[in-house]
């Protein structure tokens, strides 16, 4: 039996999205004075951001002096039908219903509760009694590649279809004016963006083949990325030497996944990488020596939705993939705390 994890199907869905500009201009622009504003409006306008989307957005509803508690609730309210939407699109995209799926996986770390969404939509999807359920939480921008990971494993051990969804609204943790103001959180209120989307992978079939998944982490460096739970939600910390760290380590990364397969950089032709902000897009670049428009797929995900943590990488892959010639060997890179480094290898079939 044919048994290799395929990615047979994809699905997105997006909250209501809206101009960067007009979020600097008819919001962000009033909480900053002097040097601090001028600052700002710069890591704006540098961003690399054109449009993102938020499922409370601040022009409507000013979510940054809630308590956690009112976040969390709110998170369930937004994200089980954004949640319902991908889900219910990826397995159109398969060919497959809710009950075929022998697994289904959720990635989030913007919301804790309990019945959470794997149970809810299961539930609200019909997805059987007996469908095994995985929750990754907390482990931010990089979690859909491990959560890849952990889903094709199961198929290619039990033969049975599974689903990994990724749902993130970063909109709800907009942090108070007074810990807005500093460097770290205005490069975060510059960057994050709300999103969901949903991969079927199955024993075989056509599709992207997940060949190899491979990671490493620097603990060295353990407080350059941070997620805090606070009485105000999660707080972003994020050091400006993020990008150096990436520099150290992204192309040996990529080397050792490739040579486990006989392939070099040279044999890839789609690169799906984490748009954490043009910095990071730009040391993925030199340090892999790619030509200028091999990263066109990141950067347009980048600009048109900005970066929503973990489904942000399928994004890259669903751009892809709809190419009139879509690329054969595909690796799939993403970063966040640790620091941790995550890189797959896929194959179309």
């Amino acid at each position: 039996m044919n048994r290799n994890a395929t990615i047979a199907g994809l699905g997105t869905a997006l909250p209501p999205s809206t101009a960067q500009s007009d979020l600097w201009d008819d919001y962000f622009a009033q909480h900053y004075t002097g040097a601090r504003r001028t600052l700002a409006k710069r890591i704006f306008e540098n961003s690399g951001v054109r449009t993102r989307q938020a499922a409370v957005s601040p022009l409507l509803e000013d979510v940054s002096d809630w308590t956690t508690e009112q976040r969390m609730r709110r998170y369930q309210i937004e994200a089980v039908p954004l949640g319902k939407e991908a889900v219910s699109r990826a397995l159109a995209d398969a060919g497959l219903g809710a009950g075929d799926l022998g697994l289904f996986a959720v990635c989030s770390c913007t919301g804790y509760a309990t019945p959470g969404l794997d149970i809810l939509l299961a539930r609200d999807l019909g997805m059987s009694p007996s469908v095994q359920r995985l929750f990754v939480g907390h482990m931010g921008c990089y979690a859909a590649l491990p959560g890849l990971g952990a889903v094709s494993d199961f198929v290619t051990a039990r033969g049975r279809p599974a689903l990994l969804l990724c749902a993130e609204l970063t909109s709800l943790h907009l942090q108070p004016a007074g810990v807005r103001a500093d460097f770290q959180q205005i490069v975060s209120h510059a960057l994050f963006s709300d999103a969901a989307a949903a991969v079927v992978v199955t024993p075989g079939g056509p599709g992207y083949v997940v060949q190899d998944v491979a990671a490493v982490t620097d603990t060295t460096t353990a407080d350059h990325m941070t997620w805090d739970v606070t009485d105000v939600g999660f707080r972003m910390g994020l050091s400006p030497r993020v990008p150096a760290v990436l520099e150290l380590h992204v192309r040996t990364l990529v080397d050792d996944l490739l040579d486990r397969h006989g392939l070099s950089i040279g044999d890839v032709d789609g690169w799906a990488v984490h748009p954490g902000g043009p910095k990071i897009l730009d040391v993925v670049q030199d340090q892999l020596g790619l030509d200028s428009g091999a990263l066109s797929a990141s950067h347009e995900v980048l600009s048109a939705y900005g970066n929503c943590s973990s489904p942000t990488v399928l994004l890259v892959l669903d751009a892809l993939r709809r190419r009139a010639a879509p690329p054969r060997h595909v690796v799939m890179l993403a970063f966040g705390p640790g620091l941790t480094l995550y890189s797959t290898l896929l194959l179309r079939s």
